[in-house]
């Protein structure tokens, strides 16, 4: 069988992953730079949440109930219930991936990660929604 490798080092990579240009883990580097981009997009969120607990403390309900009904506090909340429930999903695949030995477990493990990180997302979304676009029904 003849080498027909750009260089001849020796290497571990299989012809295929180098073809793919895949990692080790097999899905690249996309998950670390959506880690990456959600951290970054989590701090002005989270600074902007904390800004919105803020103003409704101490306020009664009907006016809490106006500040939730603003178009930007609802897209606010709506872009940082995605962003964090999104890290949180990739992160807890990471850690997973990495710390979970055994087969049935780990695959287990990342469909029950999934579905915790879609039912958080889809009651946050809903919760919002529901209270933001209450003015309208």
């Amino acid at each position: 069988m003849a080498d027909n490798r750009q260089t001849t080092h020796a290497t571990l990579r299989t012809p295929r992953a180098r073809v793919k240009g895949l990692g080790a883990s097999g899905h690249g580097a996309g998950h670390f730079w959506v880690q990456r981009l959600t951290a970054a997009a989590n701090v002005p969120l989270m600074l902007a949440f904390v800004v919105v607990v803020a103003l409704m403390a101490n306020r009664p309900y009907p006016e809490a109930l106006a500040l939730m009904s603003h178009p930007l506090v609802a897209l606010i909340l709506i872009l940082a219930t995605i962003s964090v429930t999104l890290h949180m999903r990739i992160g807890m695949q990471i850690v997973i991936e990495d710390y979970v030995h055994d087969k049935a477990l780990k695959i287990v493990s990342l469909l029950a990660n999934n579905f915790y990180a879609v039912l958080v997302a889809v009651a946050c979304l809903y919760a919002i929604l529901r209270v933001s676009l209450a003015r309208l029904v």
